[in-house]
């Protein structure tokens, strides 16, 4: 039986790795369920609309005919701020790393928001309907050039990435399982599917794009893709793709990356590759397993992954709590990701973002440092407040228990007894006008540590 701190601090682990974290009201709340019931609610949120999306239209006004990624990053940056299916977001995340469109290249604001709730609306489904439905995403086929890929010429881009980079993957040698004969039978099976031509933006602002398939441009001639031979199209390929074993060893690798260690587990990950292919392809079963297992939950993979940008920035507003109503503050939370190396809704190339440790350079460190310690003393931020509270509220006269509650108050995060010494010995050497600046100092020099760039 574990104790009521222990329970906390496990859901705190889950909801840093499966969302962005939750402040210390949100886990007491949390922590009235059963650690697997938090895993069950997580990984079933009601697709729609946020309640308050009119409200966002209302104060990003360029985010409603968005031009660009950079317009209509604002009604994103949002959700991930504060939305209450933070798996969900979690998620139109990692495939918008993986299956990856860039917002520069395709130059459509609207589109890539389209994109992004494609994921959220089929991303904890299964990975047949997702591949196929991203196949079918027009900005997908304009990023991969799918619209110049003609029956008497086709172009390989999309049918050499959905197999290397959105699938079945290739190992350090650059090989698959996939021939490049492969290669050349999928571009076949793909010409045709397009997306259709849209006016110039200018004076009546953007079109929404729209998927084509011209059945008059698509090769209807026999095909042999992976050892099987037929008149196969793109949604035949989708469908041996998706429940290959190839593709379920790449899909649970990328996910245990993204969700549980930066070391690979190949035992962990075969384990993950079975719940995949017995359930056909549900990524939802594979992340309640994930979630649930004992591996996930052991104290050895604890914060011991590096923050993503998102991580950092979207963890510490959820942290603060610092926005009620959306202003132009919260339109600029993506400049703030960017900054530190990750340009939301604009992945640097079609393989998505580098991450782990990847994420940290002298540069970016800098931009992290100092967004969290402005934002965690910020005392107008309501989260901010209530962590003031809790605090003060204890023992003020022990600096070891000073920092022990600061912790506990931010989230139950943990750092290394190196760290913690070095923090109670500062507080020991200095003295503080008053209670406040006091917590304030530690809460600035914890954020400012080695130790809070993991999760």
């Amino acid at each position: 039986m574990i104790t009521s701190t222990e329970k906390k601090t496990l859901i705190a682990h889950l909801m840093r790795r499966a969302g962005f974290g939750s402040n210390y009201n949100q886990l007491e709340e949390l922590s009235y369920l059963e650690y697997d019931e938090v895993v069950d609610q997580l990984l079933n949120p009601e697709f729609g609309s946020l309640e308050d999306q009119d409200l966002l239209d209302r104060y990003f006004i360029a985010s409603v005919e968005a031009r660009t990624a950079r317009h209509a990053d604002p009604q994103w940056t949002w959700r991930l701020a504060k939305s209450n299916k933070q798996l969900e977001e979690k998620m139109a995340l990692f495939w918008h790393g993986l299956l990856a469109v860039g917002g520069i290249k395709l130059d459509h604001g609207l589109a890539m928001l389209e994109e992004i709730d494609l994921f959220r609306k089929y991303g904890l489904g299964n990975f047949a309907t997702l591949l196929l439905k991203i196949s079918e995403d027009p900005g997908m086929m304009y990023w991969l050039d799918n619209q110049n890929s003609h029956k008497d010429a086709p172009n390989e881009n999309y049918g050499r990435e959905l197999l290397e980079l959105f699938s079945m993957g290739i190992d350090e040698n650059g090989e698959g399982a996939y021939s490049e004969e492969d290669v050349k039978s999928a571009a076949r099976a793909f010409t045709g599917w397009a997306s259709k031509p849209t006016p110039p933006p200018f004076f009546l602002g953007p079109f929404p794009m729209e998927f084509n398939f011209d059945e008059s441009d698509h090769d209807n001639s026999e095909k042999t893709f992976l050892g099987k031979t037929g008149n196969f199209n793109g949604q035949d390929i989708v469908d041996m793709v998706a429940m290959h074993e190839a593709t379920a060893n790449f899909i649970c690798k990328r996910l245990y990356l993204y969700f549980v260690s930066e070391e690979i587990n190949n035992e962990e990950i075969s384990k993950l590759s079975e719940v995949y292919l017995i359930n056909k392809g549900e990524i939802k079963k594979v992340l309640e397993y994930m979630f649930k297992s004992e591996h996930f939950k052991s104290e050895e993979i604890r914060f011991k992954k590096v923050k993503s940008p998102s991580d950092l920035v979207f963890g510490i507003t959820r942290l603060t709590d610092k926005y009620e109503i959306p202003n132009l503050d919260s339109a600029e939370l993506a400049v703030n990701t960017l900054l530190m190396g990750q340009f939301l809704l604009n992945p640097p190339s079609v393989e998505g973002w580098h991450e782990g440790e990847e994420w940290i350079d002298s540069g970016s460190l800098i931009e992290r440092i100092n967004y969290a310690s402005n934002e965690i003393s910020n005392i107008n931020s309501q989260g901010v407040k209530n962590i003031l509270n809790l605090v003060i509220d204890k023992d003020m006269s022990n600096p070891e228990e000073i920092l022990n509650n600061c912790l506990e108050a931010m989230g139950y995060i943990k750092i290394t007894e190196n760290t913690k010494n070095l923090i109670t010995e500062h507080l020991e050497k200095n003295k503080f006008n008053n209670d406040q600046e006091k917590v304030l100092d530690v809460l600035k020099l914890i954020v400012s540590t080695p130790d809070f760039q993991y999760c």
